[in-house]
């Protein structure tokens, strides 16, 4: 195992030509006759190898940040928000920007908290546990929060052994959870819905998802349109609220009922749930799209994450 940092030079931070700087050395580009900066080289730089990045792998590891300026140009560009020539937000746009984590199976995103207001995300299907436990960790050291979506049981309880002690299970949705900072960033209420008791997996990740991104979350199980005096009895529950996420199988006609009561955005998730001509959600999916209630919009089956996630967004706005 070895490591390696990486630091670009010849480039201008911010700068989208990627004008070349005084210490930069060009390169000559054969295929389109232009000179442009070298931009990555590597030191390498003998460390202990992290004993939470797994070892299986055929080829070594890279454990390196790979950085889009060095300290010499965060230095500069701090000094220039001290002095006032550069301005707060502009500072922040040439930050959005910087590093990742290589860990050679993944790209550990630092910087996406800054961009979209929630650290990545990890989709734990299809992972192994050595792989999100890696990825899961390197977000912890940097990140309050973190959340992995659908991992299978088993895996789960060996996951949430190798992680901080505030790493929480959620065995209806998969998800788990390390939910350090728990600052309210939403400007009002958010209402997760669901049509039956088979929706709440799916509704269970939309409301861990929201309220991880700083919301308050109302959550409102089994008030499907077969029993329609179970909706309208929880009516003022959803007029409180700034977006409202409902999930539902079979044909899908609870978000558009919620849309007609509603005056705020209603977030649509089709589930799986359903016998034969449900088409594993694809049933619910078309109902959805189609729906008159011009405030619904859709996401994917069963995409709860994705819902929660959009819904947070709004209520930030």
């Amino acid at each position: 195992m070895w490591n390696s940092r990486y630091s670009c030079h010849g480039f201008t931070l911010g700068s989208p030509s990627y004008a070349p700087i005084t210490s930069g050395k060009n390169i000559r580009d054969e295929k389109c006759s232009r000179t442009r900066p070298l931009s990555i080289v590597p030191e390498v730089v003998d460390e202990p190898p992290d004993p939470r990045v797994p070892q299986f792998c055929a080829t070594p590891i890279r454990h390196a940040i790979i950085d889009l300026v060095d300290q010499e140009h965060l230095r500069t560009l701090l000094e220039e928000v001290k002095t006032g020539s550069v301005d707060v937000d502009a500072a922040l746009l040439r930050l959005r920007h910087m590093p990742f984590e290589d860990l050679g199976f993944a790209k550990v995103d630092h910087h996406r908290a800054i961009r979209h207001g929630i650290p990545e995300v990890i989709f734990g299907k299809g992972k192994t546990p050595e792989q999100i436990i890696a990825i899961a960790s390197r977000l912890s050291d940097q990140a309050h929060n973190v959340l992995i979506t659908r991992v299978d049981p088993d895996a789960a309880v060996h996951i949430c052994g190798a992680l901080p002690v505030e790493a929480e299970h959620f065995p209806l949705s998969g998800a788990i959870r390390i939910w350090r900072d728990r600052t309210v960033h939403g400007k009002g209420k958010l209402a997760v819905v669901c049509a039956g008791t088979t929706d709440i997996p799916v509704a269970e990740e939309a409301q861990i998802t929201a309220e991880l991104m700083g919301n308050e979350v109302d959550a409102i199980y089994d008030i499907g349109v077969a029993g329609i005096h179970r909706l309208m009895q929880n009516r003022e529950r959803l007029t409180a609220s700034r977006v409202v996420v409902v999930c539902a199988g079979m044909e899908g006609a609870l978000p558009s009922v919620v849309g007609g009561l509603v005056s705020c955005p209603v977030i649509a998730v089709p589930t799986s749930v359903g016998y034969g001509a449900s088409f594993h959600g694809l049933a619910a999916l078309l109902g959805m799209l189609n729906s008159c209630a011009s405030n619904v919009t859709v996401v994917n089956i069963d995409n709860g994450f994705g819902a929660g996630y959009v819904a947070s967004l709004i209520n930030r706005m």
